[in-house]
C-alpha cells in the first residue's frame, strides 16, 4: 500500500524506552500502516510532549501508547480529541503521581544529578519485566540499550513530566474514540485496578489481559501484541 494511502498510526513510548520497544510492531504493521514514532525526548512536561505530537503528526491518526506514553495520549485527547481515530493503551494508568512515587522519582533525580544514572537504570530495568524474564540476558541487553540511548538528561525530563502530570481519571469519560487496553498480568507498575478503573470510565472500551507477562508487553509478548493491534486497527477502519 502506498505511504500516502496508508492510515497513520502514532506510537508513543514509555520512560527509558525508545522506538526499539516497538520493533516487532513496526515490522508487523508497516505493510498496512504509516507508522510514526512520537518524539518526547526534548520536553520535560506532558503538555509539551502532547503539543509536539500534535504539531508533528498527520491530521488524523490511530494512537498507540505504552506506560508514560499513555499520559501523553490522555493529554492529546484533552486537547484534540477529533484527531484520534482509535486509542490503544498498553501497560498504563490514569491517576496522577502519588506521594510515595514522587518521593522515589526525586531520589532518582538526585542519583542522576550525582552522576549515578547507571545505578538508576539497573534498578529500573528489572521492574519492567516479568520475574521469569529478569534473567533473560538478551532481553535485558535490549532494555539497557534503550535506557542508555535515552540518557540521563532525557530521563530527568521524563521524571519531571511524570511527577507533574494531571489526574487523567477526571477526563476518561470524555474520550470519544474506541479504546483498547492491553495489560500484562504480572505488570509490576500498572495494576489490574488501574485497568478496571479505565475500563469502567471510558465509554467505548475493552480490556485484554496477557498472561505470564510483565510491564514491557511489546517485547515480552510481541506476537500477541502484534495480533491484538492488527485486529484492533482493522476494526477501527
Amino acid at each position: 500500500m502506498a505511504a500516502a494511502t496508508r492510515p497513520a498510526v502514532v506510537l508513543v513510548s514509555g520512560q527509558l524506552l525508545t522506538a526499539a520497544c516497538w520493533a516487532p510492531q513496526i515490522a508487523a504493521l508497516s505493510p498496512d500502516y504509516d507508522i510514526r514514532i512520537a518524539d518526547h525526548g526534548r520536553d520535560d512536561s506532558i503538555g509539551a510532549m502532547a503539543a509536539r505530537l500534535l504539531a508533528e503528526m498527520p491530521e488524523r491518526f490511530d494512537l498507540v501508547a505504552h506506560a508514560m506514553g499513555g499520559f501523553v495520549a490522555f493529554e492529546v485527547l484533552r486537547r484534540a480529541p477529533q484527531r484520534v481515530r482509535s486509542l490503544a493503551l498498553l501497560s498504563t494508568l490514569a491517576p496522577a503521581d502519588q506521594p510515595a512515587q514522587t518521593e522515589r522519582r526525586q531520589g532518582y533525580i538526585r542519583l542522576v544529578e550525582a552522576g549515578r544514572f547507571d545505578a538508576v537504570v539497573e534498578e529500573r530495568v528489572p521492574i519492567l519485566l516479568h520475574p521469569a524474564r529478569r534473567e533473560d540476558e538478551g532481553l535485558l541487553a535490549v532494555v539497557r540499550r534503550m535506557a542508555q540511548d535515552t540518557g540521563a538528561e532525557r530521563f530527568l525530563g521524563q521524571q519531571r513530566a511524570i511527577m507533574a502530570r494531571a489526574d487523567s481519571r477526571l477526563s476518561l469519560s470524555t474520550i470519544p474514540c474506541p479504546t483498547l487496553l492491553i495489560w500484562g498480568r504480572q505488570d509490576g507498575i500498572a495494576t489490574e485496578a488501574h485497568q478496571t478503573e479505565m475500563l469502567a470510565a471510558i465509554p467505548d472500551c475493552r480490556l485484554t489481559v496477557i498472561e505470564d507477562c510483565g510491564h514491557l508487553v511489546t517485547l515480552e509478548k510481541p506476537a500477541t501484541v502484534n495480533a491484538l493491534l492488527a485486529d484492533w486497527l482493522a476494526i477501527s477502519r
